[in-house]
């Protein structure tokens, strides 16, 4: 499909943030319609476009998806690749076959989220007590080029294509939290507040990414090893200093809340050190904080006898 030849698109690509056109890009294609979508409006942008399909195995005819992906592909005019990763049923499944995915996406890879889906990380966040990052949703990074678009439309659009969506039955299962907020949250609180929750959800989110990087503006000069500098801050300022550099130790994974608060103690004197996943042990000494990343805490909460001295 050529971009030029389907300005009944325009209208619709005016919201998406696709890059220039003739940039190549790989887009995360599942079957569903948001990946469909993505996977058009990528096309008709203009840029070099490779579906990638990743089979997680988890069900019979899984495989079959692929061949939905790889059809709507050739059509359009995009390249196709096809990645199986091994995931066994077990706990924690959503999360896990997300991280196998992009294990073996490659970096950079486009996704179909849209304000439907930021409106449910919204309140997933909320739920699980999230703080300001995790209320201000996902952030527009270019990865996401979707998202001021509703699902409504990319269903719609792949109609007007004429591609049928993969049905994956998993997003209907009441066992995975995402989909009890989507099919049951999210209509209960448009029926309580008489109107439709996702774009004031999405809107929500975004004044809040502006805050949240307003404060990590104001808390770049800090050094977040200085005890000292740290007492004197704001403490909001020297949550977000300590959050950042213990990211730095972990691939860029902020610690939650718990964990923030035992470094904080350490920053306080109510401990001499704590263990954070991911990162190590955090003590403090002569007025600074310091990480050994192969220390040990005894106590699996972290917790550390005594106060410094």
């Amino acid at each position: 499909m050529d971009s030029a030849d389907e300005p009944r698109w325009a209208s619709v690509l005016a919201r998406c943030a696709f890059p220039p056109a003739g940039t190549a890009v790989d887009c995360a294609v599942s079957g569903g319609p948001d990946s469909l979508a993505l996977l058009v409006l990528a096309v008709a942008s203009g840029c070099t476009v490779t579906a990638w399909h990743v089979d997680h195995g988890l069900r019979a005819g899984s495989a079959d998806e692929a061949t939905v992906v790889s059809s709507a592909a050739a059509r359009l005019g995009a390249g196709f690749r096809s990645v199986t990763v091994a995931l066994a049923p077990g706990p924690n499944l959503e999360d896990r076959a997300r991280q196998a995915r992009y294990g073996v996406l490659p970096g950079g890879v486009l996704t179909g989220h849209t304000a439907d889906d930021q409106a449910e990380t919204v309140l997933l966040a909320l739920l699980r007590g999230a703080g300001l990052d995790g209320l201000a949703g996902m952030r527009p990074d270019g990865r996401r080029p979707l998202l001021a678009l509703r699902r409504a439309e990319t269903v719609a659009l792949c109609a007007a294509e004429g591609l049928v969506p993969v049905d994956d039955p998993s997003n209907s299962d009441p066992a995975f939290r995402r989909n009890r907020v989507r099919h049951e949250l999210v209509p209960l609180a448009c029926a309580i507040a008489e109107r439709d929750v996702v774009p004031v959800l999405a809107r929500t989110a975004a004044l809040l990414r502006v805050e949240a990087d307003a404060l990590d503006g104001l808390a770049a000069p800090l050094d977040p090893t200085d005890v000292a500098g740290l007492l004197a801050a704001p403490p909001a300022l020297a949550r977000r200093a300590l959050r950042r550099w213990l990211a730095s130790f972990s691939g860029g994974h902020p610690p939650d809340a718990a964990a923030l608060g035992r470094v904080l103690d350490v920053v306080s004197g109510r401990r001499r050190a704590c263990q954070v996943a991911g990162v190590g042990t955090i003590a403090r000494s002569r007025g600074w904080l310091r990480v050994d990343p192969a220390g040990g805490v005894s106590g699996g909460s972290g917790e550390a006898p005594g106060p410094v001295s």
